[in-house]
């Protein structure tokens, strides 16, 4: 596994085909397993990042890593219940871009806690988030469109230090 130093910056309208290559890549989705509509709808993407764009209050960044459109990702809810989310395309994993992605973001917003989840065997997602300061603080089940199933999911928290 060899690090790739990562930048975050303003979303742009060039990076949203590459977010739309990342998003709708079945495997990606299978392994995240807690999809959205968007994620199989272009247009419902386009409106989706629209919205996302508009509301000053969602932090969200583009990661790019040796110059390139990796994923992206963002905090966002109200101020009590402030959420984690991100997406790296699957070409990118095993090199610690999301951890160091993620670890730049929760840096620029410093409202605690901040919350995540994950599909309960989504390991290396977990992995990125433990090693970003969250601890596991539940379990619960959900319907995982992109598995069509109901699943296992995990919460996690980072609290203040």
């Amino acid at each position: 596994m060899t690090t790739a130093p990562i930048s975050l910056r303003a979303i742009r309208d060039s990076d949203l085909p590459f977010f739309w290559e990342h998003l709708s890549d079945p495997e990606a989705q299978r392994i995240a397993a807690f999809t959205r509509e968007y994620h199989y709808d272009r247009a419902l993407f386009d409106r989706h990042w629209v919205k996302i764009r508009a509301n000053p209050d969602i932090l969200a960044r583009t990661v790019v890593a040796d110059g390139e459109v990796v994923g992206n990702a963002a905090v966002f809810g109200p101020p009590d219940e402030r959420e984690v989310t991100y997406w790296i395309g699957r070409a990118h994993w095993g090199r610690s871009i999301a951890t160091a992605a993620l670890t730049a973001l929760i840096g620029l917003d410093p409202t605690r806690p901040l919350h995540a989840h994950a599909a309960a065997d989504n390991t290396g997602s977990i992995r990125v988030l433990e090693k970003c300061g969250f601890v596991l603080t539940g379990h619960d089940r959900g319907f995982a469109v992109a598995r069509d199933a109901e699943i296992d999911e995990v919460a996690l928290i980072l609290r203040a230090v």
